[in-house]
């Protein structure tokens, strides 16, 4: 299996992640003409060697109108300011605060809703007219590139309480950081792995400063997206991971965790612009590791006095409790009796949990445990975009084969909206993939 490790023990941030993945390609030169070649309004990619606590390794500048655009924060504070007026320049910071550190540079994701000014593409539907409308783009980095900013833009609407469509975003809206993303986006197109294994993600500590004020670290937006995903502090004063970095590694990840048994074929650094003690880089590994098994828990009880709908029931309860599987057998017992067999498929973690629900919802007096082990396909979910309404696609790689099927309940949600039968809606809704 095509396998992509990304290791975050300095965090993540846009650039980082793009210089990291670059150094993967066979030919990194010829992907920045490729970058290059796309279009992205006064946009120019570059890159440039950079050392690390002695490790060499790649760091991108993207230059907007011959400048790295970000090397100075354009402030909204003032939502009443017009065009001609002058932007004040309150707080200096480097092209790496997207993908900096430094608690002092103004934070990615102080986004908020403008009444009378804002640039045209710093809207959620100005970034997609630039990336679907103007970039010549295949359409599944397209659309990754919007669900990224989509994370994004979930999160700043939770963090200031306005809907997704009034969040105007200040440095992740600009052009620089639009380049960040969709650089990454095609990259993972052309990488093409089978999985990505993200490690825990290095945050850092203390507080940003912010044109709101001083936010504590990781900031708000950041830790919204970051949600069910292991993360750390440390010692290091400053923001690691930025709403950017953040959006892109939960949007590719496939799981998070250690680095697997792998065949390393290619190794990448991604440096920011800060010095520290430890090595300022993301860490990109590509290579080949085994199909995955894990153990899994079988749990079993027989009953002969519960009605069908008792069962269903109680096989539904214990399912919705965290159960990868609950099925029932037709069996024979004792004296002749029909009964059932019920069968609960768990991790080893939620034994103590199933028996209980066993317990709670069957007539049985005794559970019998069984370890297995099992051999399973790598999964992740996405969706797509129809004339029907949005539906999801489950995809399932490993052991050399690959399948994909639509989600039931939007098949069925589209069947009874539009009176047809599911047959129909896969074959419409398959024209159009």
């Amino acid at each position: 299996m095509r396998t992509l490790y990304i290791e975050c023990g300095m965090g993540a941030a846009g650039d980082m992640l793009t210089a990291a993945l670059l150094e993967l390609m066979p030919d990194p030169d010829a992907f920045i003409e490729k970058l290059n070649a796309l279009g992205i309004p006064d946009v120019i990619y570059a890159r440039e060697s950079s050392v690390k606590c002695g490790i060499t390794g790649t760091h991108i500048s993207v230059k907007v109108h011959g400048t790295e655009e970000s090397s100075e924060m354009h402030d909204h504070h003032d939502h009443e300011h017009s065009h001609d007026h002058e932007h004040s320049h309150d707080h200096e910071h480097s092209h790496d605060h997207e993908h900096s550190h430094d608690e002092e540079h103004s934070h990615e994701a102080d986004s908020e809703h403008h009444h009378e000014h804002h640039h045209s593409h710093n809207s959620i539907e100005g970034i997609r007219h630039i990336v679907c409308d103007h970039l010549d783009l295949p359409d599944k980095v397209s659309e990754d590139v919007m669900s990224v900013y989509s994370l994004i833009a979930e999160a700043e609407s939770h963090v200031h309480g306005v809907p997704m469509e009034n969040i105007h975003f200040h440095e992740v809206g600009t052009m620089d950081a639009i380049a960040d993303v969709t650089a990454v986006c095609m990259l993972m197109n052309e990488l093409s792995p089978d999985e990505v294994v993200v490690s825990p993600i290095h945050v850092g500590s203390g507080q940003v400063r912010c044109a709101h004020g001083i936010l504590p670290v990781p900031a708000p937006a950041t830790a919204y997206i970051l949600q069910g995903i292991p993360i750390y502090g440390g010692g290091i004063k400053g923001e690691l991971c930025t709403p950017t970095g953040a959006a892109l590694l939960k949007h590719f990840a496939t799981r998070f965790g250690e680095m697997p048994a792998m065949r390393v074929q290619a190794v990448g650094y991604g440096m920011g612009m800060k010095d520290f003690q430890t090595a300022n880089c993301v860490r990109a590994m590509l290579g080949e590791s085994e199909d995955r098994t894990d153990t899994v828990v079988e749990l079993s009880c027989n009953v002969d006095d519960m009605t069908a709908e008792e069962i269903g029931f109680a096989t539904g309860s214990i399912l919705a409790g965290g159960a990868f599987e609950v099925y029932t057998i037709p069996i024979g017992m004792k004296k002749g009796r029909p009964g059932t067999l019920i069968r609960v498929m768990c991790s080893p973690e939620k034994v103590d949990e199933m028996v209980r629900l066993i317990y709670k919802y069957t007539s049985t007096i005794g559970v019998r445990q069984t370890l297995t082990k099992r051999f399973i396909l790598d999964r992740k979910v996405e969706t797509i975009d129809t004339e029907y309404g949005s539906v999801r696609v489950k995809k399932s790689a490993g052991y050399g084969i690959s399948r994909q099927k639509f989600e039931y309940e939007d098949l069925a949600r589209i069947a009874r909206e539009k009176n047809m039968s599911l047959e129909e809606v896969r074959r419409l809704i398959g024209d159009k993939k």
